[in-house]
């Protein structure tokens, strides 16, 4: 039973659909049986082992955040705003974010957080005044659900329904059509050649005007490479090139794809990915079940792909539309699985050959990564549950009481991680002992017969678990980006959406908090000041939000040396939580 067989199924399911759900459920039952008996087989590395995150303490009496999820207008000419404190005078450029904004259509609703309608919010600075506005992607997405006023394009957590106009024999086959994979790109704001994309996780961009907002053109990226879809954490280089990674699926199997796009070339007013090369391609360790992944780690040398245990069932992919069942149903997490670590150089393409694996990890977002004689240094926020991608629903972040407690209290605590990886492994290095000699770090690599098997470090205190661990992780990203570095900013988590934010001094693993109870703060993002001689001259931005007050939103700054605040640009709104963002600095 090799991939060529899960191939043609797939292709019988494209181009015969009708004949495929005759025919699937008697090859499925088949393909399950002979699949148990290989997989009873396998074997397990003795060095295999768990090394579990501690968590935060539980909580009680939570504070009600549903306005926080709840549908917003746009506010598409720009709006002053009012100062409190002191803006610095030498910041100008644009905040820009993006997030859910609109969760319903008519009568029906989306069901989880991620799929609501992308908001792109624009903060725009200069000589310490503030202006505020934002507009609805007007994605293919937006416009076909607005005109048929109820959801018609199926998202993550939300499956549409089959047009009720129709009748019953047109909505019972319906179900067996391919859904097309959404252009509602509300997770970030990328940027390729110099232009401005929002970004999600499917085949889909859009480029947008950073500065009116306007939706431009829809670029799909099999248009350029071959790859369905690509990350919306891509990373920068010096020279101006972009990184990311992708996927692809095809007779031969499932490959995770490091592909480059180059600078920018100066060309005409239009969306140009052309000179985007795929460098390398990874096969999956398990082409039935690929893992699901969100972002990567670059350094200066080296691109690492993280293979981990949260899985896509491509057989339930195929049948969860006919079924009834929403894409994040087709997610699992295996914790008996390894965590892999795919190592690439930048530079030629060539994927290094030693395995490096851990225990079973899940990880969203990267905080850096850099090499130091030798060892690749890499520091991201992990858990140890990655069944939390599918508990974001609506439902329960629109739980109240002991309901919301519970949600909260069920999911896993993310927390900061150190792994180094020894990047030459000799042949005739002994098994079984640590390979790792910097002395700044207790985090180990040792050789076993099937590889290198990784223990982490973790990088903070105790006193991090009060403030709920963190997420959203941000760095000096312009200058120590792929760099050794000292200090990295992220939202505190002591609520299921940040409630603080934090700054991380790794020299002692030192925090400083800012946090007010009843605010909610975004990801924070770094700005460095324009004489800045240290890592953390500079400031960082959050956009504060509150479920107390309607339109009490607001722009915070803060000195991020010393993390206090220097002002505020208070914007009349209501601003729903977001997702990411980034500052785009103007002349």
């Amino acid at each position: 039973m090799g991939w060529s067989y899960i191939a043609r199924i797939l292709l019988l399911f494209f181009f015969c659909p009708n004949f495929f759900c005759c025919l699937v459920f008697h090859k499925l039952l088949r393909f399950r049986i002979l699949t148990a008996k290989v997989m009873s087989k396998s074997t397990r590395d003795s060095m295999y082992k768990v090394s579990a995150n501690k968590k935060r303490p539980s909580a009680s009496g939570l504070e009600f955040i549903g306005p926080l999820v709840s549908s917003v207008e746009e506010t598409p000419d720009p709006i002053s705003t009012v100062i409190k404190g002191e803006i610095p005078s030498w910041i100008t450029g644009s905040f820009l974010r993006n997030g859910p904004g609109r969760f319903e259509f008519g009568e029906s609703k989306f069901t989880h957080w991620f799929d609501g309608m992308a908001l792109m919010h624009r903060f725009h600075i200069k000589d310490g005044q503030v202006t505020y506005s934002s507009s609805f992607l007007r994605s293919d997405s937006y416009v076909q659900n607005a005109e048929k006023n109820r959801i018609v394009v199926s998202e993550f957590g939300t499956l549409a329904t089959p047009d009720p106009c129709k009748n019953i024999f047109a909505r019972f086959f319906s179900r067996f059509q391919i859904p097309k994979a959404t252009d509602n790109a509300g997770v970030s704001f990328v940027k390729y050649k110099g232009d401005f994309y929002v970004s999600t996780e499917t085949n889909f961009m859009r480029r947008i005007d950073p500065v009116s907002l306007e939706t431009k053109e829809k670029v799909d990226w099999s248009k350029y490479i071959a790859i369905n879809a690509a990350t919306a954490h891509p990373h920068y280089d010096r020279d101006g090139a972009t990184y990311n990674l992708g996927n692809s699926y095809d007779r031969k199997g499932f490959f995770y794809h490091i592909f480059r796009v180059p600078p920018d070339d100066g060309k005409d007013d239009v969306a140009d990915l052309s000179g985007a090369e795929i460098l390398c391609s990874i096969p999956a360790s398990d082409p039935r079940k690929p893992s699901y992944y969100h972002s990567f780690v670059m350094s200066e040398n080296y691109i690492v792909f993280i293979e981990q245990p949260i899985k896509l069932d491509l057989m339930k992919f195929m049948l969860y539309r006919i079924v009834g069942k929403s894409f994040h149903k087709v997610m699992s997490w295996n914790p008996e699985l390894e965590t892999i670590f795919h190592v690439v150089d930048r530079h030629t393409g060539q994927l290094i050959k030693t395995k490096y694996y851990s225990s079973a990890m899940f990880t969203l977002h990267q905080i850096n990564a850099y090499e130091d004689n030798g060892y690749l240094i890499m520091d991201m926020c992990c858990g140890d549950d990655g069944n939390v991608i599918g508990d974001f629903t609506i439902k329960n972040l629109q739980a109240s009481g002991e309901e919301l407690d519970k949600f909260f209290n069920s999911l896993c605590t993310n927390l900061p991680r150190r792994y180094v990886l020894p990047l030459d492994v000799k042949e005739d290095e002994p098994n079984d002992h640590n390979l790792i000699s910097l002395s700044y770090t207790t985090a180990t690599a040792v050789k076993t017969v099937t590889g290198v098997f990784l223990s982490h470090e973790d990088l903070y205190s105790d006193d991090l678990l009060q403030y709920g661990g963190l997420e959203f992780p941000q760095i000096n990203y312009m200058h120590y980006n792929a760099r050794p570095y000292r200090y990295f900013y992220a939202c505190g988590f002591g609520h299921v959406f940040g409630d603080s934010l934090l700054k991380m001094d790794l020299e002692g693993k030192k925090l400083k908090v800012w946090r007010h109870t009843g605010l909610f703060p975004s990801e924070p993002v770094f700005v460095p000041a324009p004489d800045a001689k240290d890592e953390d001259d500079g400031v960082v931005m959050s956009v504060v939000i509150t479920p107390r007050e309607k339109k009490n939103s607001f722009l915070l700054v803060l000195d991020a040396k010393t993390f206090t605040e220097l002002g505020r640009a208070e914007v009349p709104v209501d601003i729903p939580y977001g997702t990411h963002g980034l500052f785009n600095e103007m002349s």
